[in-house]
């Protein structure tokens, strides 16, 4: 990372020369006493937003435990998620493979189609098959414990997480959002509830945040003494806003400085934070610390803008731009990633899989899209990749539509997205246009072609699925719901959160 991207950064992210302090050392003994081959911790928040924390940059949000775990670790700033929305970011997540190649391109199980739409979207994957290798089923095969806690939204009960290679499994079904984050997480009857959390014990007003990670902690403990994978996956911040009273009422009276200002919001993701330390301090209770990577992210942008703002970056989750899929990413590696470093190669959540299986010394099962980050987090070198891509054949946000069929590629600085509407193209300097204000598609038609055969390239070796002309088009249809009727605001922002 050159000085100028380096002090830009840092002076956005507001760390400045405030360094935190460190999470505390276990010592040599307590280190020589546990497996030699490293744990793995990942931490996947849904819904946030890249500006969400303080080390990146927000001034409203309080996370001092994630402020503290970044300056002992490397913060990636332009890590991004493989889908603007959840469930295809997740498939990348388990197997290493871009969602396009396996056809898991919407949240499952997404929008259908509509007479007001241009389009007829695919028929994507509703699940991922049992015949995928998944990190857990690698690193089970290699001798670790693998664990899952929270959101799974990869399919139905015959593709939960203990088919696809985790010993346990807490709270991972078909749900995208609880009904409630307080006990007992939802109800049966309109089909939002965590599954088998409540019925391991609770009380009125416990909270979701804080039960799964009370569910974390007893998996790290039960495994003290043998290699793990936890694979720690919140519900939070997702929809509904819905916080803890103290916090709320906090932050209710906490002025703004900027755009980012819903309480609610703000005190999910203190908890959340909360969370994350409580997490990092079991590991350093039970000497296992220096022995387990710790990898923070999350899985598309933050909801904009009912939940929270992404600014510099432009827009939020589900949408073609920065905000819709960058995504905050720290990762703590022991021995190895520098305190306080920073990294700012383009790097996404394919590269998760190969990169932890590498750590871990596992030979890769098979052909993946993503590339191992070890050398970033070496500090010794550069993956060899020249682009990333991103392919969106679906409708999003309600009706009419917010967000409409796309494909988009980042190569270097230089970033082109395709609407497939009308095969129009928007392009832009990433590097001096953080917030994609300025389309220089009409100024640059040598590298609108450019980018454009790249990424039509990419979808014909992924056996990308496009979306066809709608043979039930009628522009004269008025918008609305599924019946064909109007929808009110109310209707339309509850549409958009579904996801």
């Amino acid at each position: 990372m050159n000085q100028t991207n380096r002090r830009d950064f840092l002076k956005l992210a507001g760390l400045g020369a405030a360094a935190a302090v460190l999470f505390p050392i276990v010592s040599a003994r307590a280190v020589a006493d546990k497996p030699s081959r490293p744990n793995f911790v990942f931490i996947l928040i849904d819904d946030l937003g890249w500006a969400d924390l303080g080390c990146y940059g927000s001034k409203f949000h309080e996370t001092p435990n994630l402020d503290r775990f970044a300056a002992g670790a490397m913060r990636f700033t332009d890590g991004y998620a493989a889908c603007a929305v959840c469930s295809p970011t997740r498939a990348s997540i388990m197997t290493g493979k871009y969602p396009a190649r396996l056809h898991i391109t919407d949240w499952i199980s997404g929008e259908g189609n509509r007479p007001s739409q241009k389009l007829t979207i695919p028929e994507w994957q509703k699940f991922l098959p049992l015949t995928e290798t998944t990190m857990a089923k690698a690193l089970k095969g290699a001798g670790y414990t693998t664990g899952a806690i929270g959101k799974w939204h990869l399919g139905g009960p015959d593709y939960f997480p203990q088919h696809h290679g985790f010993d346990v499994n807490v709270a991972g079904g078909d749900i995208g959002h609880p009904a409630s984050y307080f006990w007992p997480f939802g109800a049966e009857k309109n089909g939002h509830r965590v599954p088998g959390l409540a019925e391991r014990g609770g009380k009125e007003g416990d909270y979701l945040t804080d039960q799964l990670t009370d569910e974390a902690e007893k998996f790290i403990a039960a495994n003290k003494t043998r290699p793990f994978f936890l694979y720690f996956a919140h519900y939070a911040v997702h929809t509904p806003l819905m916080a803890k009273p103290d916090k709320l009422a906090k932050y209710k009276a906490k002025t703004p400085v900027d755009e980012q200002k819903n309480a609610a919001y703000a005190a999910m993701i203190e908890s959340m934070d909360e969370s994350v330390g409580r997490v990092l301090r079991q590991l350093e209770t039970l000497g296992l610390a220096e022995n387990t990577v710790v990898v923070f992210t999350g899985d598309n942008g933050g909801l904009w803008p009912q939940a929270t703002c992404n600014s510099p970056l432009r827009a939020g989750k589900c949408f073609p731009y920065e905000g819709g899929a960058r995504e905050p990413l720290i990762v703590k590696w022991p021995g190895v990633t520098q305190p306080g470093a920073t990294c700012a190669t383009p790097v996404c959540s394919i590269d998760f899989f190969p990169t932890l299986l590498e750590i871990a010394g596992v030979p890769l099962p098979g052909a993946v899209d993503g590339v191992s980050l070890v050398p970033l987090l070496r500090q010794a070198g550069v993956p060899a990749r020249d682009a990333l891509y991103w392919h969106y054949p679906h409708y999003w946000g309600g009706v009419p539509p917010r967000v409409r069929p796309f494909g988009a590629v980042r190569a270097g600085d230089w970033k082109l997205i395709e609407f497939y509407e009308d095969m129009n193209c928007e392009l832009y300097n990433l590097k001096d246009d953080l917030g994609e204000a300025r389309d220089l598609a009409k100024d640059k038609p040598e590298k609108v072609a450019e980018l454009r055969a790249k990424l039509h390239a990419w979808r014909a070796s992924v056996g990308a699925q496009m979306p066809t002309p709608n043979a039930n088009y009628n522009p004269a249809v008025v918008p609305g719901g599924k019946k064909g009727k109007r929808v009110t605001g109310a209707e339309l922002r509850v549409m958009a959160t579904e996801s």
